[in-house]
């Protein structure tokens, strides 16, 4: 009921809705005739929806690579995230991943739901993998040893400063950016300047955002899980973590909230650089639709308490429009303007006590600057449109295309044809009453 109420109040959404569930249809149904290749995209569906659909957009010389790089980084995490995995028999077992890739005969017993399917049915994956360029092979080799060893380091000790964040964030999702670099330049698709530190950036960006937004769902996993909010952050606010979840200590938790807000946000103005430098449509819509996911969803934790009692994240509507609409530079700066502005908003209203809102505010506006720049217009005018509300609707304006308007005189002769259908059918009937 709930979704249809948003619908109702956002009519403007419902056709990005039917388009997301027209390309959620086809990346479903989409099969290659081979029990590898299909296990692998039907298992992407499964564990997430939206990254199987712009994966799947991909032109075909990169798609395959990028698929198995997921699987393969998200057997790697079910790994690392299962808790009733021993210590002394994770740590060995995520440092020596990356020679399992090879093995036609491994599989290991881990994780839940769609995730303990993968790991159960790895050879699957290890077929498809062997399948691909050896240069691809490589890239996607380096990384996972990078990675495994990474996250074994952390496996035995905690976050506890922001230096540690940082490093940690780097290994789970700043390798996956670089990855995807070296992966879109051996596919020839980009040829320009892409410095790992850019990469780098555009992953702690998405991983800290999605760090602040599961906090709940992440304290309350049994058996207890590893939390990776910094100490050093997080410990000027309360005594342990757990303490954010009871209502008594709001205040102080929503502080602490905002305070890491202000932390994943200094990665912005880096994160539109590395999408600035993109040439390949294809690519650059699989990378930027992410990173305006992920500030869309910083501008809804944003002083928001709800991070502490359920979940925050933008309206499935709001997602679909985004998601048909990203298709330039410009766009994204329109909805990196809109989402600051929505920020800068809360700072200067419910969030103008807290300690960290002015420090927030520069921030902001150097993302304001930043696509001021790129779309040729003063920062000031982008903040009074942005608050005005005119930003998100130019960034999710739709352009029309042939094939879409087709679509819908298609729909519409059909129902027209239906309905002729339904009419003879109903004439018919009271010829014999």
């Amino acid at each position: 009921m709930g979704k249809l109420t948003d619908a109702l109040d956002h009519p403007e959404e419902i056709w990005p809705l039917v388009q997301m569930y027209a390309a959620a249809r086809k990346a479903k149904a989409q099969t290659r005739g081979s029990p590898d290749w299909d296990f692998c995209y039907s298992l992407l569906n499964a564990v997430s929806r939206s990254f199987s659909i712009v994966i799947q957009q991909l032109p075909p010389q990169l798609r395959d690579a990028v698929c198995i790089f997921y699987l393969v980084l998200r057997a790697l995490d079910t790994i690392e995230d299962d808790m009733t995995i021993p210590v002394d028999v994770k740590v060995p077992e995520l440092v020596k991943f990356h020679t399992r890739l090879r093995d036609r005969e491994w599989k290991y017993v881990c994780g839940e739901k769609d995730y303990r399917r993968l790991m159960l049915n790895y050879p699957l994956v290890t077929q498809a993998f062997l399948q691909l360029d050896s240069v691809h092979q490589e890239v996607i080799t380096d990384i996972a040893r990078r990675m495994g060893k990474g996250m074994a380091e952390f496996i035995e000790r905690d976050v506890e400063t922001v230096q540690d964040y940082d490093l940690y964030c780097h290994y789970v999702a700043g390798l996956t950016g670089l990855g995807l670099v070296h992966l879109f330049k051996a596919s020839r698709l980009e040829h320009g300047d892409l410095p790992d530190d850019l990469a780098n950036s555009m992953g702690l960006f998405l991983q800290k955002t999605n760090i602040i937004r599961d906090y709940l769902e992440d304290i309350n996993e049994e058996p207890a899980p590893r939390m990776f909010w910094p100490k050093e952050i997080w410990g000027k606010y309360g005594r342990v973590l757990e303490d954010f979840k009871d209502p008594a200590n709001s205040a102080a938790a929503v502080q602490c909230l905002n305070h890491l807000v202000l932390n994943v946000m200094r990665h912005a103005v880096r994160s539109l650089e590395f999408l600035s430098r993109l040439q390949d449509i294809q690519v650059f819509r699989f990378c930027a639709i992410p990173q305006v996911m992920a500030i869309g969803t910083l501008a809804e934790c944003f002083n928001n308490p709800q991070v502490f009692t359920g979940v925050v994240k933008m309206r499935r509507g709001e997602t679909a429009k985004y998601m048909v609409s990203i298709n330039s530079m410009r766009n994204v700066y329109l909805a990196f303007a809109h989402f600051a502005c929505i920020m800068i908003k809360k700072c200067n209203g419910p969030a103008q006590n807290d300690p960290h809102a002015t420090e927030l505010h520069v921030v902001l506006n150097e993302v304001l600057e930043r696509c001021g720049e790129g779309l040729n217009v003063q920062p000031a005018k982008l903040q009074a449109d942005g608050l005005r509300g005119i930003l998100g609707k130019a960034a999710t304006r739709p352009a029309i295309a042939l094939s879409s308007i087709v679509l819908i005189l298609a729909s519409v002769v059909t129902l027209l044809v239906v309905y002729g259908i339904l009419a003879d059918l109903w004439r018919s009937s009271q010829q014999y009453n």
